[in-house]
């Protein structure tokens, strides 16, 4: 059992009853992951739902070259698919760094939907938001090469710690080339190339700063 309070402060529970975040919280266990720990392996039956509280999970597919499907943080949530659907994880996660999750066992989520409609509400609008990723990213992948889809990651990296401040791509050159859809050595290659050109500039130990937002952006698909 965990304390109610920690549930409900999830953004996808805060407008549930305090009466049905309590009942889910006393059936909910908590669970701790190291970077680069499996949370659960593509093929394997759920045990309920997870539910990000510190850290940042990677979800991949695929034998030889993985791709990654999406990322969650704090607040993400991870297995809606087989805990509604009954079958196994279609996809597998890792904890890209250590990471705190809550356990709610599928039949408690299941009790919860029956007794409330908002509940079945909720679920259908995340479900909704993890469609709609997923067909951004596949036309990502589709329309924009390797180059373009570095450029938007180095951006976004930059966005998130601010102007002139040291930012990583990803734990490693293996991770962030699964976050694009590529391999090791196509990632090693440009990141060179664009260093070379003075648009980025490396900041040691796997960080990097971006030198000229202008031409980074023009790298962009209009």
């Amino acid at each position: 059992m965990i304390d109610p309070c920690l549930l409900s402060n999830v953004p996808l529970f805060a407008h549930l009853s305090a009466e049905l975040v309590a009942n889910l919280a006393h059936r909910s266990v908590e669970r701790r992951f190291a970077a680069g720990q499996l949370l659960y392996a593509a093929g394997t039956v759920p045990a309920g739902l997870l539910v990000v509280l510190e850290g940042r999970v990677r979800v991949i597919r695929g034998n030889g070259r993985q791709h990654v499907i999406h990322e969650e943080g704090p607040g993400g949530a991870l297995g809606e698919v087989p805990v509604f659907d009954g079958g196994t994880y279609p996809a597998t996660a890792i904890a890209g760094e250590p990471t705190r999750c809550l356990l709610l066992p599928t039949e408690a989520l299941r009790s919860a939907i029956r007794s409330s409609p908002e509940t079945s509400l909720l679920f259908l609008h995340r479900l909704g938001e993890r469609t709609r990723h997923l067909v951004d990213r596949l036309d990502g992948l589709a329309v924009q090469d390797v180059n373009a889809r570095l450029a938007r990651l180095l951006q976004t990296r930059q966005e998130a710690v601010g102007p002139g401040a040291p930012f990583r791509l990803g734990r490693t050159q293996l991770e962030t080339a699964e976050e694009l859809g590529t391999v090791r050595e196509v990632v090693v290659r440009t990141l060179r190339e664009l260093r070379q050109q003075g648009i980025i500039e490396s900041a040691g130990r796997g960080r990097y700063v971006v030198r000229d937002d202008r031409r980074l952006a023009s790298l962009l698909p209009t």
